[in-house]
């Protein structure tokens, strides 16, 4: 297995970021415009998504150069990206590309329900060398997360099904992401409670 490289936080975050945001100033620059390919009407919401799918893949694979590693979550996300994402494009509708976020979430949240039931956090396996807890702190923040990322799920449905485009917009790249960001801050007790602390031989 490759070595993982280290790159500066701030770096590996405009990466990460850079794409989603630059999906949204786009689109708020495009998404009044139409725009015809082949005899064929298309709005500003899915050219800027048929646009968003190479620059996320550059900056997937920039970060896969520069570090040698991807995560599951990075690799799953350009996958969905590319599949709804050409969906969308090839039956000009919108609504491929807006339930991918609810694929996302729910897979999220089927997998460490799967791991739940067979009494497992298969978060841990991913987290633990970031996140050192307790077996049974890591059974906690598995159930909390899972609830989380059902709830976010069922959230976008809500949102792109009764609300307007630049709504849902607007919450899948700033609302989502800030509520994922206050619950893992609501979790610091837990954290603090089921710290894995090394014995002294370890450290």
């Amino acid at each position: 297995m490759a070595e993982e490289k280290k790159i500066s936080q701030g770096l590996k975050s405009a990466l990460e970021l850079g794409p989603v945001l630059l999906f949204f100033i786009a689109y708020t620059r495009l998404k009044d415009e139409t725009y015809v390919f082949g005899g064929t009407e298309y709005s500003g919401f899915i050219v800027v998504t048929v646009l968003f799918i190479p620059l996320l893949l550059l900056s997937t694979a920039i970060l896969w150069k520069l570090t040698g590693k991807l995560s599951r979550m990075q690799i799953l996300t350009a996958v969905l990206v590319i599949v709804f994402g050409g969906l969308t494009a090839y039956f000009n509708d919108e609504k491929f590309f807006k339930i991918k976020t609810t694929i996302v979430y729910g897979l999220f949240a089927g997998l460490l329900g799967i791991g739940l039931l067979l009494k497992r956090s298969w978060l841990e396996l991913v987290m633990d060398d970031f996140l050192p807890l307790k077996p049974e702190g890591w059974m906690i923040l598995t159930r909390r997360l899972t609830a989380m990322f059902a709830a976010l799920a069922i959230g976008n449905e809500i949102v792109w099904r009764t609300m307007s485009t630049d709504a849902w917009v607007k919450i899948e790249t700033f609302g989502f992401p800030i509520a994922l960001f206050a619950f893992f801050m609501s979790q610091s007790f837990l954290f603090q409670k089921y710290a894995d602390e090394p014995d002294e031989e370890e450290a």
